[in-house]
Formats: structure tokens, sequence, C-alpha cells
């Protein structure tokens, strides 16, 4: 795949950033916690952490709530993570105006499975327009590498819906690759299935790299393939195959198409595994055994380490390995992103060396 040579951002991603609240006490639900854990949090920018972290020059576009103390949390922590960010400041109308997100999560132990609350009322992100943002000037003047545009920000809002729309447009114009999580949410999409349907259908005709599971793929663009679930990973992996191979029918655009495997044996265990097409050659990493301590974020970390393998112009069989490995990675953090420490760190997840480094 060949990207830009002049650019100032190696990856640029849209979001609508809120705060994830989980219990102190590790493992514990949240019904009986005191005690909550803090994060500013967004599936686009658990994406993007893996090249922040690893050094590659990384922007958010997003929307804060001038004045909030959570929008100033949100903001350091960008910092923090070495991303820089441009937004609009929207006032919060009172009260009862806008906010930042809330996601309130447990990781689950054992047999009892993780549960997570989305608290999305007032979401300033939805508020994301066109309009704010100078694309001839990101895209032309300053030049990114790869855009990476996920689902659940094109569905949150008619304007977010147009938002990334354009943002593939002007990608499109001055040949910056596009990646397209397809991330479909049934809550985000009723009553607005054709509206959404045909947005998603035209950013994914011009995308580069399309990622989802069957349930993203078959519900977003109306592909045929497997359904979801189910027990045997290697039946579900021919499965995927053949419903990518009717995917790279009705978007030939695209040079790669990928996702994840996951079989849960409870929540602390799981089979963890990936599959991708990168041009007309199928790259695999067979399910095998991670331990979780919060399984929340792992696909991103996965989608991460993919992107990030691209932007390194690495052979593709690496990208999947280093995807597959930055996947795992995040589920051992209790932030639903991982941290990556340097790329030695992720080739030994993939090697299954987990001794200790002195």
């Amino acid at each position: 795949m060949k990207l830009k040579e002049n650019y100032k951002w190696s990856l640029v991603v849209p979001t609508s950033m809120g705060i994830r609240l989980t219990p102190v006490a590790q493992g514990q639900p949240v019904h009986t916690s005191s005690n909550l854990f803090m994060q500013a949090t967004s599936a686009e920018t658990n994406v993007a952490n893996v090249s922040a972290y690893l050094g590659l020059p990384v922007k958010v576009l997003t929307t804060f709530v001038k004045g909030s103390p959570i929008a100033r949390f949100i903001k350091d922590n960008l910092r923090s993570r070495h991303m820089e960010y441009e937004g609009k400041e929207v006032e919060q109308g009172g009260p009862w105006g806008y906010r930042h997100q809330i996601n309130i999560a447990d990781s689950g132990f054992g047999s009892r499975g993780p549960r997570v609350w989305n608290d999305r009322s007032g979401e300033v992100g939805r508020t994301l327009n066109v309009r704010d943002f100078d694309l001839d000037r990101l895209f032309g003047e300053e030049g990114v590498r790869l855009l990476h545009l996920s689902g659940l920000i094109g569905a949150l809002s008619e304007d977010t819906g147009r938002f990334c729309l354009e943002l593939a447009r002007a990608a499109k114009k001055y040949d910056t690759r596009i990646s397209f999580d397809l991330n479909h949410r049934a809550s985000f999409w009723k009553g607005r299935e054709q509206e959404l349907h045909e947005i998603f259908c035209e950013i994914a005709s011009i995308s580069d790299i399309l990622i989802g599971n069957e349930e993203d793929f078959q519900l977003c663009l109306r592909c045929e393939g497997p359904e979801a679930g189910g027990k045997d990973l290697a039946a579900k992996i021919e499965g995927f195959k053949g419903m990518i191979g009717n995917i790279k029918k009705t978007y030939p655009n695209a040079s790669v198409y990928a996702t994840t495997l996951r079989e849960v044996v409870n929540a602390n265990n799981h089979l963890w595994g990936a599959i991708m097409l990168e041009g007309n050659s199928w790259h695999v990493a067979e399910p095998r055994s991670i331990n979780v301590l919060d399984r929340i974020g792992g696909g991103d970390g996965f989608v991460g380490g993919l992107l990030y393998g691209i932007l390194k112009d690495w052979e593709p069989e690496k990208w999947l390995q280093f995807a597959w490995a930055t996947g795992a990675l995040a589920t051992t953090f209790l932030t639903d992103y991982g941290e990556p420490a340097d790329e030695e760190q992720v080739w030994s997840i993939w090697g299954g060396n987990a001794r200790v480094l002195r």
C-alpha cells in the first residue's frame, strides 16, 4: 500500500471524547463499588494510541465543552498520550446542556462477564461539524498519511455522519489513505438504517482498509456472511473468508480487509485470533489463549497495531502479527487502551515470551 511521502501527520482520527469510570477494586462490579477510577476515553483514540506511544505524529479531531473541567482533563490526557488535538469549544448551555459522554464499566471476573453502561445524553461530540475544520489545510497543506474513521462517530448524529463523509472525500482528493472500522451499534442505527447505510457505503467505496466483525459487515453494508457467535473458530475463519470475498467484489477499492476472532472461555481467558486479506493474499493469526485483565479495547488495540504496521511499511504478514499482539496487550491494562513501551515489547507478546526483561 503506497502512502503519502510528504506529510505532517501519520495518523488522523475524528472522535468524541468522554470519560470512563471503572471500579478501583479490579474485577468487582460497578454496583458494589464506592471508589471508581476515571480515565479519558474514546474508541478512536484507543486505536491511535499505538502509533502515538511508538513515536508517530498523531492528530485528534474532536470537540470540547467550553470551560468544563472534564474537557481540561481530556486535553491533558491526550497530551500525556503524545497526541495533538484540534476542536471547537462549545458552550455548555446551562446544566442541562452539552457534556462529554460517560462510559461506566467493570471488567467482570471468571464466570461473571463484564457489563458496560453508556451514558451519552447531551454528548458534545454529536455536534462535530465539517464547518469547524479546515480540511484543505489539514490534508492539502499539512498532509496526512492515513485517516482512520469509525462507524461509531459516523452514526452519532446527522452532523457527524456528514463530517465523516466529508473527511473521507477530502482524504481521497488529497491522496490520503483511508481506514474504516465499521463498528455497528444497533442503538445508533435505530430509525436511521437507510440514511446510515448510504453514508457507510460511500465511505467504504473509497476506503483502502476495511475492518469489522460479521455483524458490522452484514448490518452496515448488507453483505452476506457467517452468523455471529458460535464456538467453532476454524469454521468461522472459512466463513469470514467467504464474507470478505463478497465484500471485496462490492468494494474493490480497498486492498486490506481484516477482522478479529474471539472465543470467550471466561472473563479472564479468551482465545484470540485474526484474519486479513491483503491484495489476494490471506494472512491468519490462529486463535490462541490470552489472559485478560479487561477485555474492553482489545479490538481497538488490534486496529491500532494493524495501522502502525502499515504506516511503518512492513511486510503485510507482520501487520497482522503486530495487530494481534497490540490487541492482546490492550487487554492487560486497566485503561481501555494499551501503552506499548516499545516495539520489542509487542513482538515479545506475539512470540509468547513473558519472561522478565532486565
